[in-house]
């Protein structure tokens, strides 16, 4: 039985900063992810993809913010069970949970904090004659990109118009022979800024930009050699190596969706004016899995959402106590045993 404070779910960005937050705070963690590495998304489906909206990180590699907060956590020595998924839970008596894994591992925690993101997920696909024989053995249809220097010198047709059609359409214009985004209406998705960037690379011919349009087939009888376009009811073909429908995953809750929670659209609801609480007591839902009034499903708002987690949490298992808030930039981080006022003095006696 692996005991600890909070047993996290998900072991992606939010779910590796709640680890942070809950050391600040004392508090033990252990998490549990059905992939065999730590990271979630960014580890598994873009560990090369730059992310822009990270405070203090003009730009920082998904993989790298990864191991960035795996360094920041490690004083606090979580522990892991990788490989494996959360199946079942019973909550007992005294308030505490009893989680077992697929694989019959068994985790015993005062609160549980189910990070998942997009819980288990698979790509949408185009639907497009001979699609699955171009899926295998490198043959040219990709839905992830883990290394852009597999692209590096080839032509490269991207289809979609969300911020991961347009990021990757950007960061390969200068890996790429050629880049040719396609989209089915002229209006994006995406982040306003990265339409502009695509709009000035279309501008000096470092993308072509073909709207609207959709991908309608393929050409090559051993891997892809071209794409057929279909454009304002004609036609066109575009000679490309890869073909990269980025259209989104489709997510699954999988075994948590029996665990009695209130779900809405595939996702978790909580309580956003407090603590990001399910409607089971001593069950929280952050990130991406959850959802709520104005939810944004961005890497800084589960920062936010663990940190008040873990503040809730610490008053679960210490009920009556009064915690003082107080800040790394006064105590550090080895400061949150001493009092306040004893790290400012340490302040002061630094500053003298």
């Amino acid at each position: 039985m692996i005991e600890t404070d909070i047993l996290i779910i998900g072991a992606g960005p939010t779910g590796l900063f709640a680890v942070f937050e809950a050391g600040l705070l004392k508090l033990k963690c252990h998490l549990i992810d059905a992939l065999p590495q730590i990271g979630g998304q960014l580890s598994e489906l873009y560990p090369k993809k730059p992310i822009y909206d990270i405070p203090g990180f003009p730009e920082v590699l998904a993989g790298d913010l990864v191991s960035n907060l795996m360094e920041q956590i490690k004083q606090f020595q979580p522990g892991f069970t990788l490989g494996e998924t959360a199946e079942t839970i019973e909550k007992l008596e005294d308030g505490t949970f009893i989680v077992i894994t697929n694989k019959g591992t068994k985790h015993h925690a005062k609160a549980v904090a189910i990070a998942g993101g997009l819980g288990t997920f698979e790509p949408r696909k185009p639907i497009l004659k001979d699609l699955e024989f171009y899926e295998q053995n490198d043959r040219g249809v990709d839905y992830f990109i883990k290394d852009p220097e597999k692209y590096r010198d080839k032509n490269v047709v991207i289809s979609g118009g969300g911020d991961s059609a347009l990021d990757w359409s950007i960061f390969l214009s200068n890996v790429a022979a050629s880049v040719t985004l396609v989209h089915r209406r002229n209006e994006f998705r995406g982040a306003l800024d990265s339409v502009e960037k695509v709009q000035e690379l279309k501008d000096s011919g470092k993308i072509k930009l073909v709207t609207p349009a959709e991908v309608i087939g393929f050409k090559g009888s051993e891997r892809i050699e071209s794409v057929d376009i279909e454009i304002n009811g004609a036609r066109m073909n575009v000679v490309t190596d890869y073909f990269i429908p980025l259209f989104g995953l489709t997510p699954k809750l999988g075994a948590i969706a029996n665990w009695g929670l209130e779900i809405e659209k595939n996702a978790i609801k909580v309580n956003n004016a407090l603590d990001y609480q399910t409607n089971i007591d001593g069950i929280y839902a952050i990130g991406d899995v959850n959802t709520y009034p104005g939810k944004l499903k961005l890497i800084l708002c589960g920062f936010h959402e663990a940190t008040l987690m873990c503040q809730s949490v610490y008053n679960r298992i210490n009920p009556g106590k009064k915690y003082v808030l107080k800040y790394t930039t006064v105590s550090g981080v080895d400061g949150f045993d001493g009092t306040r006022k004893e790290a400012e003095k340490a302040v002061v006696k630094s500053i003298d």
